[in-house]
């Protein structure tokens, strides 16, 4: 231990830039390294003491990044709040939580307000940056507060919210180590050096999904533990994202495969008009990749297109490129600590090759679902866990996902996996995005529908549908054909690019039983 981590590195060089905003400003590691200390000795002023909990509600930036710096040097847990949420939302997270202190930026001053006054939190711990009417200014934590490092440092930890696709999100809570912040911070790095990214001014992480997210924040956070730049995206486009790689020379970077789609749309000419060579390790998760977007991906970066598999609870696979390249569609094999199981409904090993739900287990990491022993104790096996995927192993140990056990479609008793057929959809160069579902059928339980954003400048139409469909023809067995395809504007995807598929499968169940 000793050569890695924001704190120590800022010590030896405080002129480094730590971050770009999106709109351009650069901010040099140690203002922010100043910033974080002062903002430690107001709240623990106002009595935050080690393993309180902190919240935010902000956007991209280095607002946030402050947060999260001085949370983890303090002994604090700090939860990024999803500024999509509504404020009943917001409110169940910040008093969940038990947060000591929660911070508003002011463009969700609205939501965020709501969410405050509805957690029951002290109001004068309820802080702004910018203008937020009845927030207090952040300034008032730090004027006058001492830049100086803070006395009895200890590592702190993130605390995520999961989406709650089923019920209320659950805060994914771990033990605090009580290392030193640094050597925690090294140790972190663990996760990057598994894609072979190493330390060095020269790289630049480039932020593309909102910083709310687990994997968004573990690996901006720890690209700049291992000194690089973080560069922030407020929204993603897939131009930008190009002309950004360009100019800030950015080797890394955390993206989903609705940012490959788009960005393959892209016209050649626009392509061709950026720099990408400094491209190193691009790596991609949070959905299923269908086989020729990648194949496309690493036709024109080359091979920097990483692929890994993990969950906020811990454990996780890496494909790297030339695994990929030998098994297309695998998500890779196992961490060096982390372990893979495939069990059937017995809770019972399979062969290679048989689906099952997947369990995984990351060796002396522990969590549990704050608040919530049943749904902890309900989600194991053992020591493994698992967050409901199915999936095989072959005979390699190289994990293949085939879909969330809670959107497979049971029809005429047999299984059917959506994320197979989305795959075969998303390819066609007239389908932007599409989703596919269970729909009730009297007949067979459920039949296949599919729903699909069609690309840009193109009208729904019977004949468009009847063209998707028909693409099918020769790739997948008849019985695996959407029985009707609906058009939509948009889709709705977190930023992330996690699909809300249950806001577009519900409408068609009302007032009918689901089985699964």
């Amino acid at each position: 231990m000793g050569t890695l981590g924001f704190w120590r590195l800022t010590q030896a060089d405080p002129e480094w830039i730590a971050a770009v905003d999106p709109d351009g400003t650069e901010h040099r590691a140690g203002d922010l390294l100043e910033r974080a200390n002062r903002l430690v000795h107001g709240l623990r002023e106002l009595g935050l003491r080690t393993g309180d909990g902190i919240c935010g509600l902000v956007p991209n930036g280095a607002d946030g990044l402050l947060l999260y710096l001085a949370a983890l040097q303090a002994g604090w847990y700090y939860t990024p709040i999803n500024w999509h949420l509504t404020g009943p939302e917001i409110g169940y997270i910040v008093a969940d939580s038990e947060a000591r202190a929660f911070f508003v930026h002011e463009r969700h001053a609205e939501e965020g307000m709501r969410g405050a006054v509805g957690s029951g939190i002290a109001a004068d711990r309820v802080f702004a940056f910018g203008h937020v009417p009845g927030a207090r200014p952040v300034t008032e934590l730090t004027a006058g507060r001492s830049g100086a490092a803070p006395a009895d440092r200890t590592a702190g930890a993130t605390m995520h919210y999961t989406s709650g696709t089923t019920g209320r999100p659950k805060g994914v809570r771990r033990p605090l180590s009580g290392m030193d912040p640094d050597d925690a911070a090294e140790l972190m790095t663990f996760l990057l050096t598994l894609f072979g990214i190493t330390p060095g001014r020269e790289n630049a992480h480039l932020v593309t999904s909102p910083n709310y997210h687990t994997a968004v924040t573990q690996f901006g956070g720890t690209a700049l533990h291992m000194g690089h730049t973080l560069v922030y995206m407020d929204r993603w486009d897939a131009e930008e994202m190009l002309r950004l790689c360009d100019k800030h020379r950015v080797t890394n970077s955390h993206l989903v495969p609705t940012h490959f789609k788009r960005l393959l749309a892209l016209p050649g000419e626009v392509r061709a008009k950026y720099d990408l060579s400094s491209l190193r390790w691009m790596i991609h998760a949070a959905a299923p990749c269908p086989v020729p977007v990648k194949w496309a991906m690493l036709d024109w970066w080359g091979d920097c297109v990483y692929e890994y598999y993990a969950a906020t609870e811990g454990g996780g696979t890496i494909a790297t490129p030339q695994d990929w390249k030998r098994y297309p569609g695998t998500v890779g094999t196992a961490w060096p600590i982390s372990e893979i199981l495939v069990v059937d409904e017995n809770l019972e090993p399979v062969p290679a090759g048989t689906p099952g739900t997947i369990y995984m287990k990351m060796r002396g990491v522990a969590f549990e679902y704050k608040g919530d022993r049943a749904k902890t104790e309900a989600a194991r096996l053992r020591d493994h866990f698992t967050v409901g995927d199915i999936g095989y192993l072959n005979e390699e140990g190289f994990l293949f996902l085939c879909d969330r056990k809670a959107d497979m479609i049971i029809s005429g008793g047999v299984n059917i996996y959506p994320a197979e057929i989305e795959n075969e959809l998303m390819v066609h160069p007239k389908v932007a995005d599409v989703a596919v579902f269970g729909v009730p059928d009297d007949e067979w339980g459920e039949q296949i529908k599919a729903v699909v954003e069609p690309a840009a400048g193109l009208a729904p139409s019977a004949e468009l549908a009847e063209e998707i469909l028909g693409s099918l023809q020769g790739r997948l067995s008849r019985m695996k054909w959407p029985r009707s395809i609906d058009f939509i504007a948009e889709m709705p995807r977190e930023p992330n690019g996690k699909l809300l598929k249950r806001k577009l499968r519900d409408p068609y169940w009302e007032g009918h039983d689901r089985a699964i």
